[in-house]
């Protein structure tokens, strides 16, 4: 069992619960030297390493491993699943977290993903539309 740290279109606990193939429990966290920039083109965000930023997620707990080989097919070639610290309620955590690939960045928006913003006008669409987590029925 791991503990799973998501910062994108995962943080909504239903679009986990269909990737991931589990109901979850979740709570908040914080990833810090790290920051969440856009995805040129997509709905979905991307963190890479960046000093003094910090990145507000939520961490799921006890993802099995068809959970987390589930997770691997979705984030698909341009992320590594690599293990980090977060911080949970002030405490270190390590937990399994995406990280986009160093070669991928061209890839990468010049501007910071925003949460409100996709769960206002961005969440609908990419349940309609991107689908990814559909292949893994």
């Amino acid at each position: 069992m791991a503990i799973v740290f998501t910062y994108g279109s995962l943080m909504c606990d239903d679009i986990m619960a269909a990737v991931s193939g589990q109901a979850l429990a979740s709570e908040s966290a914080s990833l810090y030297d790290f920051a969440r920039y856009a995805v040129r083109n997509e709905a979905y965000p991307a963190i890479v390493p960046e000093a003094s930023a910090t990145v507000r997620g939520r961490v799921y707990y006890d993802v099995n491993d068809l959970g987390l080989a589930r997770l691997d097919l979705f984030e698909g070639d341009w992320y590594s699943r690599v293990a980090l610290k977060v911080e949970v309620q002030g405490a270190p955590v390590e937990a399994q977290t995406y990280v986009f690939r160093d070669e991928c960045r061209q890839q990468l928006a010049d501007w910071l993903w925003d949460f409100e913003y996709f769960l206002e006008h961005g969440k609908h669409t990419f349940i309609a539309e991107y689908l990814g987590y559909q292949r893994l029925g």
